[in-house]
């Protein structure tokens, strides 16, 4: 029996690598994509798979695309679109480059990247997996540009599921919380003062994992973060009080200002109710 093959972006580090490892465990050929063929390298490792391919590609880049096109040679099990950017802090700080890096790796590159492998999906009647975060749900302050790109990653996953009815191809949306990774210092400040629970890549992969191989159409971490997200869907002006309310005590406050991610001319927090 031919074993399945799993694509997996940004597989250089983080979450994607502890995909790229879990899957190997679960017996699936690999093909690993990201920026830095070291990085693969290590994954290929780490993962000791006796069927796994390193591909150097940008996926913001059409040639980059290109080159995972011709990787899977016509025939793809499953497209993990799992790469990505963030940068955080209040939207006056953030620049056009940062804003531009994470539309193009979050949201544009996912969507092309599908629309260019679902030929190879299609043969095999596969399946579309992409990371998005409990931030698409929840629209997070001080990460309004990257709850943006989530937002809109979900809405993709949604829309490309009806548009694939009835070709029996899968699409599932990953909605993890914030991981421990090497992205966890651009909002190090944070994650005291706004509460924030840290979960393990390796916790993440795996119940991704039996996410996809379950079939489900969304998956989100247990806790209070699911709770949160069913209130979002149907009362989200709780929600709009709850976090808004959180995001201006004097220790978030504090704790954005020493890391440089208020603007200077930032007014004093807003004591109006939301």
């Amino acid at each position: 029996m031919t074993r399945k093959t799993v694509l997996i972006t940004g597989a250089g580090s983080g979450i994607g690598r502890e995909l790229a490892v879990e899957a190997a465990h679960r017996g699936y050929a690999l093909i690993l994509a990201g920026r830095t063929l070291d990085a693969l390298k290590e994954t290929e490792l780490m993962a000791a798979s006796d069927a796994c391919e390193c591909v150097r590609a940008d996926v913001t880049l059409p040639e980059g695309r290109a080159a995972l096109r011709a990787a899977a040679n016509g025939r793809l099990d499953i497209l993990v679109n799992n790469a990505g950017t963030l940068s955080v802090g209040a939207l006056g700080v953030l620049e056009d480059a940062a804003l531009e890096r994470m539309l193009m790796t979050n949201l544009a590159a996912p969507i092309a990247l599908s629309r260019d492998l679902l030929p190879a999906l299609r043969v095999t009647q596969g399946r579309v997996v992409n990371i998005g975060s409990v931030f698409g749900d929840i629209a997070y302050p001080y990460f309004a540009a990257y709850s943006a790109t989530k937002f809109g990653l979900r809405g993709f996953s949604d829309a490309l599921r009806r548009e694939l009815w009835g070709e029996n191809i899968g699409v599932t949306y990953i909605a993890p919380r914030a991981t421990k990774t090497g992205a966890t210092g651009a909002f190090a400040a944070l994650v005291e003062p706004m509460d924030m629970i840290l979960d393990d890549a390796g916790t993440v992969a795996r119940q991704a994992w039996d996410a996809i191989e379950a079939g489900k159409r969304e998956a989100f971490p247990k806790g209070k973060e699911s709770l949160f997200v069913r209130i979002q869907r149907v009362l989200p002006r709780l929600i709009d009080r709850s976090v808004g309310a959180q995001a201006h005590t004097p220790a978030v406050i504090n704790a954005l200002s020493n890391a440089g991610l208020l603007p200077k001319d930032q007014p004093e927090s807003p004591t109006h109710e939301l």
